[in-house]
């Protein structure tokens, strides 16, 4: 492999491991507060890009008509973004507020709530089935997507935009998490939820946000991915979606510095292994490196071992 090649590879796993890293730091924000694993997640995530789509769609064609100027695609772009993640966020709050949170005032065992997201999981892509159809749907071209060569290296306007909102956003939660008040209650409430209240904080104010918070992060990377690979269909967050939880667990879930190297770990584990095997052989090598890795350190890179009274 000579140095473009393993420049263009590194590229690559930096786009493709950014997706990762954006789906599980909403896994590892739920889990970091309420020690519940989303597994409806992903299909949030399938939730954004549809959300994106529509409104693109929206904004491009009929909206578009009833101004009396054109809106410039970049634009529309940024709109389109920030109007996902608030309409995703909303839907993860219902989620919480729907299946989540009766469960959760009743003291069922976390057994059942896991269950429970897992259904949430197949409603929410069955029902995406059910209501549009299993046709796929191109998501509408809102930058240029200019493509630069570097030598033997070729990169695009949307592969920097993948990778820099994703440390961007990395470096926002980790100052949300560590430096405000919010954040200080989320990380009280992981501790001990039971003793929190007495302390004067709305645990359910702080669940709600990082519900919300944690679906807005699905709704970036569902724009993001259906920008750079504008194929939209009801399962594309089940397989994404299970990858990004294994990335969370391999950081050490319940770490926001976790699910940001899992991540990109995954992602650099894929493409490289797809770079020297045949790529129908990628995820059977992949989490099998993975596997040993987990073997080793079973709390991943960042994780600590939790004690549980009992």
């Amino acid at each position: 492999m000579n140095i473009d090649t393993l420049v263009q590879n590194l590229l690559n796993a930096l786009q493709w491991g950014s997706f990762y890293a954006l789906i599980a730091l909403g896994y590892t924000l739920v889990y970091g507060v309420l020690l519940l694993i989303n597994f409806a997640h992903g299909d949030i995530f399938m939730v954004g890009a549809y959300i994106g789509f529509f409104l693109a769609t929206f904004l491009l064609g009929q909206y578009a008509l009833a101004l009396p100027f054109s809106l410039p695609p970049h634009v529309i772009f940024l709109v389109t973004l920030l109007l996902t993640m608030i309409l995703t966020a909303f839907a993860g709050v219902t989620l919480e507020r729907v299946a989540y949170r009766p469960l959760r005032r009743k003291g069922v065992n976390r057994l059942y709530v896991v269950i429970t997201a897992l259904m949430c999981g197949l409603i929410l892509e069955n029902g995406n089935l059910a209501l549009l159809g299993a046709n796929r749907r191109n998501f509408p071209q809102l930058l240029d997507n200019t493509v630069y060569s570097l030598g033997g290296v070729t990169f695009s306007d949307v592969k920097l935009l993948v990778i820099f909102a994703t440390i961007a956003v990395f470096l926002l939660l980790e100052t949300i998490v560590r430096k405000t008040k919010l954040g200080m209650a989320m990380r009280a409430i992981s501790y001990d939820r039971m003793a929190v209240p007495l302390m004067g904080i709305p645990v359910d104010t702080v669940i709600v946000f990082t519900f919300a918070l944690g679906s807005s992060m699905a709704a970036l990377a569902g724009v993001l991915f259906a920008t750079a690979y504008p194929v939209l269909e009801p399962y594309m967050g089940a397989l994404v979606g299970w990858k990004a939880f294994i990335a969370a667990v391999i950081g050490g879930i319940g770490e926001i510095r976790g699910a940001f190297a899992g991540g990109f770990l995954l992602g650099f584990v894929e493409i490289f292994v797809a770079a020297f095997f045949p790529s129908t052989l990628r995820d059977l090598i992949a989490f099998s490196i993975l596997l040993v890795f987990l073997s080793i350190k079973p709390t991943g890179i960042f994780g600590v071992a939790r004690a549980t009274k009992i």
